[in-house]
This record gives structure tokens, C-alpha cells and sequence, in this order.
């Protein structure tokens, strides 16, 4: 009888944080692979002298999630920088402020495979939603967890275009 009301306790408490995850109105952002990839553009995304909703941007990741920039050396070799949500916004943020950065998706190419998914992300960045053209394109691969609840991010490690390394046709918009 003890272990019954303790089983039924247990299950109550977990169908309770089930419930909390739904109402909350956050988790709208993570319910989907579509929602949390549009809202890890739109929270990377503001004007110039905005400051971006970081807590909202750290939501999107999973414990122990990376963020890995790619780029190359001064000595010509690619590398590539591994950094935590929180490391991220610490090189980041002040240069996002400063001068203003829109990120735009325009173009995905996803698998799905149980629980897990990888999203290769081609995208366009702007100074200003106005810019006739972006200041740079690249590429994300994004990978994913979803836990039952919600979808998490993982990691996400991207490369940006050069004149040597553009974007292969495939990866853009028909």
C-alpha cells in the first residue's frame, strides 16, 4: 500500500511538470523542430542598441549544449571555437548591441530520426531588416534532442560563405 501511494505521488508530480510545460507559454518556442529553430534566429536577431532576450536564448539549450563559430587562422587553417550559451553571450552580446544583426533562415534541410535531429540551416545576416543585401550567408547544423516534453537544442556549429567556400547550390532556396 506504501509503495502504491508512493507510485501514485511520483506520477502525479511528473504529470503536474508535464501540465506547467504545456500552459507555459515559453514552451510554444521548443514544442516543435520549426518553432525552435525560428526562435534561435529571432532571439540572435534585434536593432542596433537592443538587447537581446537572453534568457529566452539559453532556454533553447540543452545542459551541456555548444555553440561552435568556424573560421579560419591566420594561418589559413580552419578552426573551429567551442563555447557554452553563457560564453556566447558574453563575446557576443556587446557586438550584437553595437551594430545591429538579423539573422534570416532561407533555407532548411532536416532529418528526423526517432528523438533525435540534425538541421542543416542555410542562412542570410543583416545589419538592418532594410539592407538590400546581407553582410554575410552560411550555413548551421543544428542538432537536436527532444526529451519527451520538448525539443532541445544540442549544438549548433556553423560556417559562414567566402568567395573560395560558397554555399553549394543544394543548400539554397530553389
Amino acid at each position: 500500500m506504501k509503495r502504491t501511494l508512493v507510485i501514485m505521488v511520483f506520477l502525479m508530480t511528473i504529470s503536474q511538470i508535464q501540465a506547467q510545460i504545456l500552459l507555459d507559454p515559453s514552451s510554444r518556442k521548443v514544442g516543435s523542430i520549426d518553432a525552435i529553430i525560428n526562435e534561435l534566429y529571432h532571439v540572435n536577431s534585434g536593432k542596433k542598441g537592443y538587447d537581446r532576450n537572453w534568457a529566452d536564448f539559453k532556454y533553447l539549450f540543452y545542459p551541456g549544449a555548444k555553440i561552435i563559430p568556424t573560421g579560419p587562422s591566420l594561418d589559413g587553417n580552419h578552426l573551429a571555437k567551442f563555447m557554452t550559451p553563457d560564453e556566447y553571450k558574453k563575446s557576443s552580446e556587446e557586438w550584437l548591441k553595437e551594430n545591429g544583426y538579423f539573422e534570416k533562415e532561407i533555407n532548411r534541410e532536416m532529418e528526423v530520426f526517432g528523438n533525435i535531429a540534425h538541421v542543416f540551416s542555410t542562412f542570410e545576416a543583416y545589419h538592418s531588416p532594410t539592407d538590400p543585401y546581407p553582410a554575410l550567408r552560411g550555413i548551421k547544423s543544428i542538432q537536436l534532442l527532444n526529451d519527451g516534453l520538448r525539443w532541445w537544442i544540442v549544438n549548433v556549429y556553423w560556417m559562414q560563405e567566402t568567395r573560395t567556400k560558397p554555399i553549394p547550390r543544394d543548400y539554397l532556396p530553389d
